[in-house]
């Protein structure tokens, strides 16, 4: 018979174990969203799971199908001295409570002196690839960046949605975490139970000197992909894994771009008017003189996520893609000898 491979677990159950870690650690640790007890299921991906008959209704509670109550319920909880983490099932849901997470939670620290903290950790599925279509399935990482007191992570793999998410709850700003649908259902490496992970620190998902590739959450699977295929064409790709969104890692992009001199910037939400236009900016900005090519940009075409299989493979940014536009920035060099 063969035994299960004790090494690896699926993204969701990495998740679980940060919250079962953090709620061990830390009776201030509350959860609760739309069927995250158990017996409604332990939430829609069973990140919960366990976790109410553990710990108790009051501190895994599930509640009314209403984001405004959960996110107000939250930061009113976090006011009162406790750190809960709240579910908002599906990323584009959290238009009906962006009122009570824009203007209250992120806002209440600059609004009290810094009297008020609101350390809340509000955790969302997004990501094409699954069939959800237009309305469950956006990348809309760029309007929380955009608000001033508001922590945004994004993970790529189980070690950081484990160390990440440990972070975010000990955290004492709002902090939205971003689990992407695909990689939840996905097998990788089991992380280290209890391993941090520091907010706003990039990583190398890759070394290399002729090209930066800047990428988060599934993204970086498809920026690897390319920069394989770049390295069997003599291209020596570096990728950079964000994982913090907001505040990214400006220092270890520079670094990376001042190095090869080379950028190619990737996001799945749309092109127009997303992060990766601050990240190309700033390094534009920063290292004009230094680079050997225009920055590239790779998102999304400007419309809603298709539901139809063709078109939703042809909406996310691909690994040919990637490839394609590291290979501009090696052939089109503007900066004279």
């Amino acid at each position: 018979m063969n035994q299960p491979n004790t090494d690896t677990c699926l993204g969701v159950e990495a998740v679980n174990m940060a919250l079962r870690i953090a709620m061990e650690a830390d009776p201030s640790v509350l959860v609760l969203g739309e069927d995250v007890g158990d017996p409604e299921g332990g939430g829609v991906m069973g990140a919960t799971r366990g976790l109410s008959t553990a710990f108790g209704d009051d501190r895994c509670r599930s509640t009314p199908i209403s984001e405004q109550a959960i996110i107000g319920a939250a930061i009113g909880a976090s006011i009162g001295g406790f750190r809960p983490v709240a579910e908002i099932m599906l990323m584009n849901f959290t238009a009906v409570c962006m009122d009570m997470l824009y203007n209250h939670a992120a806002k209440l620290r600059f609004m009290s002196g810094g009297q008020t903290n609101v350390p809340i950790t509000v955790r969302m599925l997004t990501g094409a690839g699954a069939g959800g279509g237009g309305q469950h399935a956006d990348y809309l990482e760029a309007w929380f960046a955009h608000a001033a007191g508001m922590k945004v992570v994004a993970p790529s793999n189980n070690a950081d949605l484990h160390g990440l998410l440990l972070s975010c709850i000990e955290d004492d700003d709002p902090c939205i975490f971003i689990e992407n649908t695909p990689l939840q259902r996905s097998r990788g490496p089991r992380p280290i139970p209890g391993q941090r992970v520091p907010i706003g620190k990039a990583a190398i998902a890759r070394p290399g000197a002729d090209v930066t590739i800047v990428t988060h959450s599934r993204m970086v699977i498809n920026a690897l992909a390319a920069a394989e295929q770049l390295a069997s064409e003599g291209v020596d790709a570096e990728v950079i894994d964000l994982r913090t969104i907001s505040p990214w890692d400006k220092t270890a992009v520079l670094d990376s771009v001042a190095k090869t001199g080379r950028a190619v910037v990737v996001h799945e939400a749309v092109r127009p008017f997303g992060i990766g236009a601050e990240i190309s900016a700033t390094i534009a900005e920063e290292l004009f003189g230094d680079l050997n090519a225009p920055v590239q940009r790779i998102g999304a075409p400007f419309c809603p996520v298709p539901f139809a299989r063709e078109l939703e493979d042809a909406y996310i940014p691909s690994a040919a893609r990637i490839h394609g536009a590291a290979m501009l920035t090696m052939d089109k060099a503007w900066v004279s000898a």
